[in-house]
């Protein structure tokens, strides 16, 4: 560690356990490590060891947390924060036994349309500021509510606002001025509408699923985007089985989301694939369907990433380690695995290596628990237990905070 003396160093000591997902730092695959420190220099980490051992002239800040857990903050890859409107009547119907169908998302392109500016800023920020109260400090956001030029455009501005992770999603579903004219609309999506998004998008995403968008013109979508430097992401057989896992696959895409229904030929294809899987189980409790087999897609090798799925109609949650809960619960994930997916499994599905972890270099991303270990994040499901985050290296929750 050279030079850490200074205000862009922290000095964080008397870790109780220590997730820094570096097996080479410490034990198993999360690297846990009882009783340490981590030091952060200019906003990276630049050293990990015991506590009481933290180098000479490690000046700036110290923080004593008093025997809690650290953990890399949450890396949430799956969110569609600009909308408005209200849904949950729709909610509300699903709990007494309606299905959930595509066709729901039109209700919030029509509101999202009718609101201005100002109003869909206003929601991303009070989403952002909610998900980092829970530990999320890196998150991606959709557009997929406007589906007009312009309304596509101004949502990715909005988005682009708090998170360089911005993916566009004019293929969520077919508005209303071209039903019956699936064909004509994704014309409109690979041309003109990406030439207006592409300059505020880092991704491309296309909704594969009956109701929305067949195999070829997902992967037309996904062609298009790629043309424009955009990288690919898929929301894959959620609704039942069909071509999404196989097009995210054979397109390069770098994350398949959702994947509840899954064949054992797609289980094999993404097991021997890069694309990540990331399952969003915050959906299924929202739409009383099947949990989608964490443990299935694990054991076939695939990289599995956890993310909130974060919108109006089917999973109107920023909370993690909520998801993180409902992983162990449902998915068949053990909780190491569930932490895994929610912070390194999400920098892999958002192909980052600067996040999700804490290693020497990264980005000093960290989330303190008012707990003694990682497991709590289970253990203790619906309990605020994040006590404080920091992003790189600097306080970032509460606004306001004393010592622990």
């Amino acid at each position: 560690m050279s030079s850490p003396a200074g205000p862009g160093c922290a000095v964080f000591d008397n870790i109780g356990c220590l997730v820094t997902n570096d097996p080479s730092l410490g034990e198993d695959r999360l690297g846990c490590r009882t009783g340490s420190a981590l030091v952060a220099v200019d906003g990276r980490v630049a050293w990990v060891g015991d506590a009481g051992r933290v180098p000479e002239g490690a000046g700036g800040s110290r923080v004593d947390v008093g025997g809690r857990a650290v953990l890399p903050g949450f890396v949430d890859s799956h969110t569609h924060l600009v909308f408005a409107g209200d849904r949950s009547r729709e909610f509300a119907a699903r709990s007494a036994g309606g299905h959930y169908q595509a066709g729901g998302i039109l209700a919030t392109v029509s509101a999202t349309r009718a609101a201005s500016d100002g109003e869909l800023g206003a929601t991303v920020s009070r989403l952002v500021a909610e998900a980092l109260s829970s530990g999320t400090t890196t998150l991606e956001c959709k557009s997929g509510y406007g589906l007009t030029v312009s309304d596509e455009e101004r949502s990715l501005r909005a988005a682009k606002e708090h998170t360089e992770e911005t993916t566009f999603l004019g293929a969520h579903v077919v508005p209303p001025e071209f039903a019956g004219r699936a064909d004509d609309y994704v014309a409109l999506v690979c041309s003109t509408m990406l030439d207006a998004c592409a300059p505020h998008a880092r991704w491309v995403d296309v909704f594969c699923e009956v109701g929305a968008f067949d195999a070829d013109q997902a992967a037309e979508v996904l062609r298009a985007g790629a043309r424009r430097g955009l990288g690919g992401r898929v929301h894959a057989n959620q609704l039942g089985f069909g071509p999404g896992a196989r097009v995210a696959v054979e397109t390069g895409a770098a994350s398949a989301d959702h994947c509840t229904h899954l064949s054992a030929t797609d289980v094999d294809l993404l097991g021997a694939s890069e694309t990540v899987v990331t399952l969003l189980p915050g959906a299924e409790f929202s739409t009383r369907s099947p949990y989608a087999d964490g443990r299935r897609l694990l054991d076939a090798g695939a990289t599995v990433a956890l993310a909130s799925d974060c919108n109006p109609g089917t999973s109107y949650t920023t909370n993690m380690p909520w998801c993180i809960a409902l992983a162990a619960r449902e998915v068949g994930m053990t909780v190491d695995e569930a932490v895994w997916a929610a912070t390194l499994g999400g920098a892999r599905a958002l192909r980052r290596d600067d996040v999700g972890h804490l290693s020497v270099g990264a980005r000093a991303d960290l989330v303190v628990l008012d707990a003694p270990s990682h497991l709590y994040l289970a253990y203790r499901p619906g309990v605020q237990l994040v006590a404080g985050v920091w992003r790189g290296g600097e306080p970032a929750w509460p606004p306001t905070r004393g010592p622990f």
